[in-house]
């Protein structure tokens, strides 16, 4: 069976749009001409991780798959540091107040994540624990 690498380079740039608000002007900023390997100005590596199975099986089942960009902190050129094909990584980013970009996952990387989570299978169903019956309660102790 062949070893599927569970990681791969993509290249990018980030650009801004200017845009007026109620007389603010601010700039948006996005990520453009996402491609695998390294043709852009950027190049970040994307990084599939075991635990993160079933965020990216939930991400690939959206209407459309992205990937997340951690790009520093907001009010300053975004400087990408780390990309993420989990929503949850990326909203620990959020969490933990980085400046999180978003963009459409190219149909390559759709696939090479499908490849993997066939080759390493879907991460284990989480269902309910069921409770035994009397547990949680204390119980009397005859002597």
């Amino acid at each position: 069976m062949s070893s599927i690498s569970s990681s791969r380079s993509l290249s990018f740039d980030v650009a801004g749009e200017s845009l007026a608000i109620k007389g603010f002007t601010t700039t948006r900023w996005g990520i453009i001409d996402l491609s695998p390997g390294h043709a852009g100005p950027l190049t970040l590596n994307l990084q599939l991780y075991m635990t993160e199975r079933a965020a990216y099986r939930f991400n690939l089942t959206s209407a459309t798959p992205r990937l997340f960009v951690q790009a520093g902190e907001a009010g300053a050129r975004p400087t990408p540091t780390a990309i993420s094909a989990s929503q949850d990584v990326a909203a620990g980013w959020l969490d933990g107040e980085h400046r999180v970009l978003e963009a459409d996952m190219p149909l390559a990387i759709q696939a090479w994540i499908e490849a993997y989570l066939a080759h390493h299978g879907e991460a284990p169903a989480e269902g309910r624990k069921k409770k035994r019956k009397g547990a949680g309660r204390a119980r009397e102790i005859e002597a």
